[in-house]
């Protein structure tokens, strides 16, 4: 009620089963209806809505497409697990995007549940036995530090970089559950470079980190695809660790790639950053600068 308050530049008491909302504006009181009558519906389908959720409904209650009932619809749900709603009107379109296309693109910046959505997606396929294995890949691309220090052997070299997809995976699932797929090889993970040569077939696969893949190394990953797979490719144009950021794959295969239909292309932006707050604000700083 306190973050309503807010967004809707009210006073709201509360009193037993009753809520008085203090405004003579009737375009805010209806606002302030719909809201409380999405979140009972949130509620009777034993959904608790959290401050996300309340702000999604509030941007997009007075927007035809992007209505509350659309963003509470495009949900991924995991095998024994809670569903995973949106919380933003642009996540939604990403996961309706995963569920329609076999080929996605999503790029944005940090934050905004490029990769996380993209795991949570693809184990639900892989649990459902829509899709046999699960691959998941990421250029190593040094940031500032070489490759060469870094202790221990070729694996755990490539571990720091493969880390983002280990911690989602961690947050949807068991540990005990994805170490035993990694062991009968339904879940794999492995260093761009690994997939040269490859036909994956019946296999969800996601490329993340893709803005630090050369052009060449895009055109080997796509043609990777084997009949019944699905790809997912994320990144983030602003963080582009290459020596040169106009050979960046991901930029030019936004471009030449955009007029095919069968293709789906997502953009976040600083809007949909569902981090720390403080991140948001940081990312408006430098996109300012």
């Amino acid at each position: 009620m306190k973050l309503i308050e807010e967004l809707l530049g009210v006073e709201i008491y509360t009193r037993g089963n009753e809520i008085q909302i203090v405004s003579e504006s009737s375009a805010v009181q209806r606002k302030f209806e719909t809201m409380i009558e999405k979140i009972l519906e949130y509620i009777d389908q034993g959904m608790a809505p959290d401050p996300d959720t309340i702000k999604v409904l509030f941007q997009s209650i007075d927007e035809k497409d992007k209505s509350p009932d659309f963003i509470k619809n495009k949900y991924i749900k995991i095998p024994g697990r809670n569903r995973i709603m949106p919380r933003t009107y642009r996540q939604a379109k990403y996961i309706e995007g995963m569920d329609k296309h076999d080929v996605v693109f999503c790029y944005g910046p940090a934050g905004t549940g490029k990769t996380f959505l993209a795991v949570a997606h693809a184990l639900k396929e892989v649990l459902e036995k829509k899709k046999r294995k699960l691959v998941l890949t990421r250029p190593v691309v040094e940031a500032g530090e070489s490759l060469g220090y870094l202790p221990g052997d070729l694996e755990q070299k490539v571990s720091p970089y493969l880390r983002p997809l280990y911690d989602a995976m961690d947050y949807l699932l068991p540990g005990e559950t994805i170490s035993r797929m990694q062991e009968n090889r339904i879940i794999e993970i492995a260093p761009l470079a690994y997939m040269r040569g490859r036909s994956l077939t019946n296999s969800y696969i996601i490329l993340d980190e893709a803005q630090n893949t050369t052009r060449e190394q895009m055109k080997m990953f796509l043609t990777r695809m084997g009949e019944g797979s699905k790809m997912v490719v994320t990144g983030d144009i602003t963080q582009i660790d290459l020596p040169r950021k106009d050979r960046s794959g991901l930029i030019h295969a936004a471009n030449l790639l955009n007029d095919i239909a069968d293709i789906g292309f997502y953009e976040f932006k600083a809007q949909d950053v569902v981090r720390h707050p403080l991140v948001k604000k940081i990312i408006d700083a430098y996109e300012a600068e």
